[in-house]
């Protein structure tokens, strides 16, 4: 099967860095967005979001011809889906986006497309996605049965690190898991278009498991980081010093702690994972418990710190959920602002995010909340340091952050 087109449904974090590379290749690809605004920056061929070297990626591809942006899916080849797959209620996976990309991408089949979900997904998310798919065509199949045109469905969750991921997307490898063989074989030649590691061929279910552990890996370490910093707070002890001289144990690597764990991976996958087995997923659910708890502790150590002071200012550094991004999603710092500014009405609560423009909504809607510049915060009664913003290290190396009271849940002053 020669593939020529592509339609990816979704230009968020993983779909339009996706888009460029394929469309870089020579693919003529149609990226599909429920947002106008991002439909019309990606044809002029700009980025509504901060990726390292992708605006670059996206600028030649639309130059070139091989990049446009809709709000409707158009025929292809191939689809690939990258929706959120977000939770709801007590941490149940949210498939509503992924059944709409089904139900909206099914009049656009001929018969012999790929059809590959890239979101991160619940075990049996990607039959759900094929099944709402011939619920809306029945008169396609997945294996040919009586004579009705066969679509190919398989799973390829996206592995790469934001800030990373015109690199990763490149060089890491990746896992295809098909609903057959056929259709995990199809998808892998997709990703040898543009994937230098090694493309390793599973079933669906496997491969959307696979995502779920990687991440639920990193959430259980990194809880125990975090737990250790509570322990060490609790005890007097330094847990940066701590953690440096345990490390030097040759089978010891303990991760650095933080104010939580955010992104749309780390701190949604585990739940998956729980919510597929929960008598069994007893580690992974305390592990999240540990991760989703660590902002409170930290809202409790900023109002402890200006205990009397009537009017207090409290400087924020950082809202993205990891350094040098934009990215606010499921962002503990966001959490940590705005559970302050409730907690403390009082108080001014001086936000600096270098990588944005205008507070999210969420934070604008409380009135005791204010975006500032770096240089605007010295007078601040206590600085909370939430993101390691290579902008932050820079600017706490000097004296001045040292004449204020400091909470510092990144190290940056270890």
């Amino acid at each position: 099967m020669e593939i020529n087109t592509v339609g990816v449904i979704g230009l968020g974090y993983i779909g339009l860095p996706t888009a460029a590379i394929l469309a870089s290749k020579g693919v003529k690809v149609v990226g599909v967005d429920v947002k106008p605004s991002t439909v019309e920056a990606v044809n002029r061929g700009e980025v509504p979001f901060v990726e390292p070297d992708l605006a670059r990626e996206v600028a030649g591809a639309v130059q070139q011809g091989t990049l446009r942006a809709t709000d409707t899916p158009e025929p292809a080849d191939a689809f690939i889906v990258a929706v959120p797959t977000p939770f709801q209620g007590d941490h149940e996976p949210d498939l509503s986006c992924i059944e709409e990309a089904a139900k909206a991408l099914a009049p656009q089949l001929r018969g012999g497309e790929l059809l590959v979900l890239e979101s991160t997904s619940p075990p049996g998310a990607t039959r759900a996605m094929a099944e709402w798919v011939l619920e809306a065509r029945p008169d396609l199949s997945l294996d040919g049965a009586d004579g009705r045109p066969q679509i190919h469905v398989a799973h390829c969750p996206e592995r790469v690190l934001p800030g990373r991921v015109m690199i990763e997307l490149v060089t890491n490898d990746r896992i295809v898991g098909g609903l057959t063989s056929e259709a995990a074989r199809l998808a892998k030649d997709l990703y040898a278009v543009f994937c230098q590691g090694k493309i390793l061929l599973t079933d669906a279910v496997t491969a959307e498991m696979a995502k779920l552990v990687e991440n639920s890996y990193r959430d259980v370490n990194i809880a125990f980081a975090n737990e250790l910093s509570l322990i060490a707070d609790k005890v007097g002890v330094d847990v940066w010093e701590l953690i440096r001289l345990a490390n030097h144990h040759p089978r010891v690597n303990i991760l650095q702690p933080g104010p939580g764990v955010g992104g749309h991976c780390i701190a949604v996958d585990p739940w998956f994972l729980v919510d597929a087995a929960p008598e069994q997923a007893r580690l992974v659910r305390t592990a999240r418990e540990v991760n989703d708890s660590k902002p409170q502790w930290v809202v409790d150590k900023a109002v402890a710190a200006v205990e009397g002071i009537e009017a207090p200012t409290i400087a924020a550094l950082g809202l993205a959920f990891k350094a040098d991004i934009d990215d606010l999603r499921e962002s503990p710092a966001r959490r940590i602002v705005a559970e302050l500014a409730d907690r403390l009405p009082q108080a001014q609560i001086l936000a600096v995010e270098p990588h944005v423009r205008e507070l999210p909504e969420d934070l604008a809607g409380r009135g005791n909340v204010v975006l500032k510049d770096l240089d605007q915060i010295w007078g601040a009664d206590v600085t909370i340091v939430l993101v390691d913003h290579s902008d932050f290290r820079t600017a706490l190396a000097g004296d001045a952050i040292r004449r204020t009271s400091v909470i510092d849940t990144r190290g940056v002053l270890a």
